[in-house]
């Protein structure tokens, strides 16, 4: 059975098989009237369409690049004597890919940090003494900062910025402990003079 099935096949490829004289022609007029050529007939209107898109991608680009300019001229307002010099200011994320992810870490952890905190009138003292630390470190932080681009990049500098970063956090869990410890020992004290 096989064998008569390789048979059909071969008879049949050697068939030639012919169409009707004039089909191809039948066949595109048939074509031509299901779906006409778009290019034949365009309409006055897509001329005007094509104006209007142009003159929003105009008014667009004008647009963009004048509220852009409102943004940088701030930094290069700087004008000394007739010169003007453009003020550029580096941060850890803008040396190295990364360094943008670490510096990226610390300041989500620091904040997160800073958000869960809870100021009432018990921790109050202890919560102004560990944000005056902190306040000191954010100072330190940014005139590393200024360093950094006055000096330029170098070792010293990106390791202080990053160790400012994790002394940071750090006094930050420290806080979050030692606040943890005052409400425990204040819910015992309360729960002792219950009992």
């Amino acid at each position: 059975m096989a064998q008569d099935l390789k048979e059909m096949f071969a008879k049949e490829r050697e068939r030639t098989h012919s169409m009707k004289e004039g089909h191809e022609a039948r066949f595109l007029s048939k074509l031509e009237k299901e779906l006409p050529d778009p290019i034949k007939n365009r309409t006055p209107q897509i001329f005007w369409m094509r104006i209007a898109a142009s003159v929003v991608v105009i008014l667009g680009v004008t647009v963009y690049f004048l509220s852009g300019e409102q943004k940088i001229s701030p930094v290069i307002d700087q004008v000394v004597g007739n010169e003007t010099k453009i003020q550029q200011t580096l941060s850890l994320g803008d040396l190295s890919p990364d360094l943008q992810k670490v510096e990226n870490y610390y300041l989500t952890n620091i904040n997160l940090q800073l958000s869960d905190l809870e100021s009432n009138p018990e921790n109050k003292e202890v919560l102004d003494s560990y944000m005056a630390r902190l306040a000191e470190l954010d100072a330190e932080y940014r005139r590393l900062n200024v360093e950094l681009n006055e000096i330029g990049p170098n070792d010293q500098t990106i390791g202080a910025l990053v160790k400012n970063l994790q002394l940071r956090l750090q006094l930050l869990q420290r806080l979050k402990s030692k606040l943890n410890q005052l409400k425990s020992s204040k819910n015992e004290q309360e729960s002792s003079n219950m009992v």
